[in-house]
């Protein structure tokens, strides 16, 4: 099968992608200790670009030095010393011809690891399930955050506004805030995480309201032209087999609400993205986003097979597919499969990371599952 419309351009906003394939966002834990980034770092993303993704998005980022970072080793756009740092990697992927976007993370109540706070914060005093990931040095259940008041709602905003500045003087293309696999924009929209009673709780349209209120003050910093998107799943690093209660029309008005913002796209992730997403017979999760919200989407979930992704995106269902396993597998895929080479199998004990540094135990079990 011919893969027509993987290998064309396409357009988000005003930024042109010159084919369909993106690098998924992968915790990489490679940081140093304060958040900057490093030529280690700065390796393993110009690959990818050098490889022919048109696109790549950023490992979570945590936005601010309170409650905010996930991971020890985490990278930060939280000071102008993280400013300072990012800089060099994004002219690394530049030089290439590939976009480099910043995805934010708040970690919320899944922090592991947090160079400012041994605390956490969430919409209510809920540890999430599951235990925390050896992969991040972490072991354990997860503590008990603490509940957000109305003062650390309005931190947490205004975190993401000055990292989305930060990521726009340092050069990012745009930026994907990261409201899935249950860090804290998702633990708002989750009904067992979140047990308010105010206008963030409740209905899925309070759920909501938080990341609709961090799109619109990012979009008023940011100004009209530059690229924000969102990253949506049901799934959860700590929850993989989480499904949201109320199915496709928990899922329409999810979508339709973020889809009537001034966001430019939409990446959902899920185990397979052309699986049933609400049960048999049902929608896929990115069918659900590309008809209730109306935008570009970029689908992730087992697309590595280029046949399955070229069909993903012939019959519309997706604009963009992301890759993890199969990227660090492949981190030349799209330009394998124009020379006709043989793409690898993803082999997580055998399969040979884009930098000798970067070691085993750091590949992304948000796409790992």
């Amino acid at each position: 099968m011919k893969q027509n419309k993987l290998f064309s351009t396409s357009q988000i906003k005003n930024k042109t992608l010159n084919n369909r394939y993106i690098v998924a966002p992968m915790t990489r834990i490679s940081a140093e200790e304060d958040g900057r980034v490093n030529e280690t770092m700065k390796r393993y993303y110009e690959r990818f670009a050098k490889g022919g993704f048109s696109a790549v998005i950023t490992e979570g980022i945590y936005p601010d030095e309170r409650y905010s970072q996930g991971y020890k080793n985490q990278p930060g756009l939280a000071s102008d010393e993280h400013i300072q740092a990012w800089k060099p990697v994004v002219e690394a992927v530049h030089h290439h011809n590939s976009l480099l976007i910043a995805q934010l993370m708040h970690a919320g109540g899944q922090s592991q690891g947090n160079a400012y706070t041994n605390e956490s914060i969430a919409p209510s005093a809920i540890a999430p399930k599951g235990e925390q990931l050896g992969f991040y040095g972490g072991s354990g259940s997860f503590q008990t955050p603490k509940a957000m008041g109305e003062v650390d709602i309005n931190q947490v905003k205004d975190a993401f506004v000055q990292s989305a500045i930060r990521a726009k003087e340092a050069g990012f293309d745009g930026i994907e805030l990261h409201g899935a696999n249950g860090y804290l924009l998702d633990q708002f929209l989750t009904d067992y995480l979140n047990h308010r009673e105010d206008q963030y709780g409740g209905s899925v349209e309070n759920r909501v309201r938080l990341m609709v209120e961090v799109i619109d003050e990012v979009r008023a910093a940011v100004g009209p032209d530059y690229l924000i998107g969102i990253r949506i799943s049901q799934i959860k690093v700590s929850d993989p087999n989480h499904k949201w209660a109320g199915g496709e029309d928990e899922a329409r008005s999810i979508f339709s609400t973020l889809g009537n913002t001034s966001l430019d796209f939409i990446h959902v992730t899920d185990g397979d993205a052309t699986a049933p997403a609400f049960g048999e017979d049902s929608r896929t999760l990115t069918q659900a986003a590309k008809e209730f919200g109306k935008l570009p989407v970029i689908a992730n979930g087992k697309l590595g097979e280029p046949d399955k992704a070229e069909r993903l995106v012939e019959k519309n269902h997706a604009d963009l597919i992301s890759l993890g396993t199969s990227a660090l597998a492949n981190p030349d895929l799209p330009n394998r499969i124009l020379e006709g080479k043989e793409l690898k199998e993803f082999d997580f004990k055998k399969t040979l990371l884009p930098i000798a540094e970067i070691k085993e135990h750091e590949i992304d079990m948000e796409i790992v599952k």
